[in-house]
C-alpha cells in the first residue's frame, strides 16, 4: 500500500523499467551532446569528460524530471552546464600547450576542424554564452526557440547573444581581411 506523502520505494522490476527508459531517451542524444561539448570546449577529450559528467548528473536528476518528453533539451542544458564548469576550471588551472600533437598519440577532431576554419577559430574565442548560442544555431542547426528552451533563457536573450556574436565575428573577419567584405 502506498501512503500519500511517503516516498515510493522502487521494486526491482520498476527500477529496470526506469533504467531502460533513461537509456532509451539518452542514447539518441549522445552524439549531439558530444558534438556540442566538442565545439564548446574545442577539445575531444574534454568533450568526452563533459558528456560523462552530464550523463552522471542526468542520471542523478532523472527521478525528478517531470516532463520526459523534454528530455533532449534538458540533457543538452546539463551538458552545456558541465562544459561551463570545465571552462571555469580552466581559468584557475594553467595548462602547458604542446606544439606537436603526434607526441600525444593522435589528433583532436574538434581542435583540427576549428584550426582549419577561419570562422571556427574566431568562434572559439567568443565569450562562452555567445559561443554556446552560435554552436547550437549553426552546428546543431537548432531554431532560436529550441536554443532558448535548451538554455532555459528567454528568446530575446538568445537573439541578443547571437546578434552580438555575429557582429563580433563580422568585424573580426573584416579586420583580418583588411576591411574588405567577402
Amino acid at each position: 500500500m502506498i501512503v500519500e506523502g511517503m516516498p515510493r520505494v522502487l521494486e526491482k522490476s520498476d527500477q529496470a523499467t526506469e533504467d531502460a527508459e533513461f537509456l532509451a531517451l539518452v542514447r539518441p542524444c549522445l552524439t549531439g551532446a558530444y558534438r556540442l561539448a566538442g565545439f564548446l570546449l574545442c577539445d575531444a577529450g574534454e568533450a568526452e569528460d563533459a558528456v560523462q559528467d552530464g550523463l552522471e548528473r542526468a542520471w542523478n536528476a532523472w527521478p525528478r524530471l517531470r516532463d520526459r518528453a523534454s528530455f533532449a533539451p534538458w540533457f543538452d542544458r546539463i551538458v552545456a552546464n558541465a562544459c561551463k564548469d570545465r571552462l571555469r576550471a580552466r581559468k584557475s588551472v594553467r595548462f602547458l600547450e604542446l606544439d606537436d600533437d603526434a607526441a600525444l598519440g593522435g589528433h583532436d577532431p574538434f581542435r583540427d576542424a576549428l584550426a582549419r576554419d577561419e570562422v571556427g577559430r574566431l568562434v572559439a574565442r567568443l565569450p562562452l554564452d555567445q559561443r554556446l548560442v552560435v554552436v547550437l544555431r549553426f552546428w546543431r542547426d537548432l531554431p532560436l526557440e529550441a536554443i532558448a528552451s535548451r538554455l532555459d533563457v528567454p528568446l530575446g536573450t538568445v537573439k541578443s547573444r547571437l546578434h552580438y556574436a555575429m557582429n563580433t565575428l563580422r568585424k573580426e573577419l573584416e579586420r583580418q581581411n583588411g576591411g574588405v567584405r567577402r
